[in-house]
């Protein structure tokens, strides 16, 4: 080890020793201080056991003290209880002392109020004596007093008897004076009504017999005018049974008319079965222009590539044979095309042609045949409910017939608008190549629906005809 590290050593050592040094002076400070604590308590609990004993030895006294006490007490609780029996057997003696006493002062008493009872009831005795005297005399004097008043009374009442009946006398001859009087007045007002009723009921009798009279001449004039009209009736009645046989006869006659309505209506089922049929051949027809217009289709795009074609073929040096074999492929392809459209204008026109006028053949037909059997309807004079059951179905089956030409009318007015349609567009291809119209050879004819105009808009939006 050199220098320094000894050095280094020493001075570790040294602090070392200084922390040692002062963990001492703290752990002994510490030692003191418990000790001190220790010696404290110490003392004190030497003085806690000092006091403890002196408890103790206080608590002993006070128990011996106690004891002492509770002999006392029971010395003196003895005594007491014999003084206690003492004074009961003495109170006892002078008890039975006063009580035989007081039954003595009792039983004299008792024979003093014995000897005062009798005493009041000779003398109560003697009073009911001398109230009865006194009753007696009282009676008697009462008696002459009630004898002497009922004379009075009675000597009263007689005189104002006599009295009362001389005044109700009086009195009666007035009232049957008036009375008399009153009655003779109500008698002669009584005469004097009767006799003005007696004229009343005169006059009303009299009215009432004119009017009876009166009645019975319009009820005769009402009879002969009912059996007028009665005979009228008769006679108008015979008129309606002449007219309903006439009628009846008339039925028997329309029954053959009748019969020809339903054949004819047969036959215009049979005719629109036809029409049916020729809806049939209008989709059939539809169907060939679907086909048509796809072929038309298929040759503008082979138009449209030959001219492609032909645009690159004149670029270059082109032979002269070959030339004319383009021309020649494009002659017979613009003659196939118009040879295709003029075939499809002529078929679709004829058809249309022949639909409309079957068309209008069928509703002149229907409007007539719907005339005759309404006639026929009316002349027959049929049931009511019968006549409007066979109005209704009849309405039903041309409801169904009326949808039925709608639908066809619906369907020509957009074969005509494609066909249309297809005019313009081959016009609209023939200007594009720069082909002028007036070098078809022909006039494209546009077909027409009578009674509707057709749209301007593409194939497909065809108005409903109305």
């Amino acid at each position: 080890m050199n220098k320094g590290q000894v050095e280094e050593h020493i001075r570790r050592i040294r602090e070392e020793l200084d922390r040692e040094r002062e963990e001492r002076n703290y752990f002994q400070l510490e030692r003191d201080k418990i000790h001190t604590f220790w010696e404290i308590t110490r003392r004190q609990l030497e003085e806690k056991k000092a006091e403890l004993r002196n408890k103790d030895r206080e608590m002993e006294e006070a128990e011996e003290r106690h004891q002492v006490e509770i002999k006392v007490y029971k010395q003196k609780v003895k005594h007491l209880l014999y003084e206690h029996q003492n004074s009961l057997t003495e109170l006892k003696a002078e008890g039975t002392v006063a009580m035989k006493l007081a039954q003595k002062q009792h039983h004299t008493q008792e024979g003093a109020l014995r000897k005062d009872m009798r005493a009041l009831k000779v003398e109560l005795k003697e009073q009911e004596l001398a109230s009865e005297v006194v009753a007696k005399t009282l009676r008697l004097k009462h008696a002459e007093e009630i004898t002497k008043m009922r004379n009075d009374f009675e000597r009263q009442i007689r005189e104002i008897e006599a009295k009362y009946d001389k005044k109700m006398k009086v009195l009666r001859d007035e009232l049957d004076l008036r009375r008399k009087t009153e009655i003779h007045e109500v008698e002669e007002r009584k005469n004097g009504q009767i006799n003005t009723l007696m004229q009343r009921h005169e006059e009303a009798f009299t009215d009432i017999k004119n009017y009876y009279n009166d009645i019975t001449l319009n009820n005769l004039a009402l009879i002969s005018s009912l059996k007028e009209q009665m005979e009228d009736m008769r006679k108008k009645e015979e008129r309606l049974q002449r007219e309903m046989a006439e009628v009846a006869l008339q039925n028997r006659r329309l029954v053959d008319p009748l019969q020809k309505a339903r054949d004819e209506m047969a036959e215009m089922r049979r005719k629109l079965g036809d029409c049916e049929r020729d809806k049939q051949i209008l989709v059939s027809t539809k169907a060939r222009l679907k086909v048509t217009e796809k072929e038309l289709k298929d040759l503008q795009w082979e138009h449209e590539v030959l001219e492609q074609r032909f645009l690159k073929v004149r670029g270059l040096v082109i032979h002269p044979s070959l030339i004319l074999q383009v021309q020649q492929e494009r002659d017979e392809l613009y003659r196939k095309f118009t040879a295709a459209i003029q075939e499809v204008q002529q078929k679709t026109g004829f058809k249309n042609l022949l639909l409309e006028r079957k068309l209008q053949v069928l509703s002149t037909a229907v409007e007539k045949r719907e005339v005759q059997f309404n006639e026929v309807l009316a002349a027959s004079n049929m049931d009511p409910a019968a006549l409007m059951l066979v109005s209704h179905k009849l309405e039903d089956v041309l409801e169904s017939k009326n949808t039925t030409i709608k639908d066809l009318q619906y369907e020509l007015a957009r074969v005509c608008k494609a066909h249309n349609d297809l005019l313009r567009t081959y016009e609209a291809k023939l200007l594009a190549f720069g082909i002028p119209l007036d070098n078809v050879g022909f006039k494209p004819l546009e077909t027409a629906v009578i009674g509707q105009t057709l749209g301007q808009g593409p194939v497909g939006l065809v108005a409903m005809p109305t």
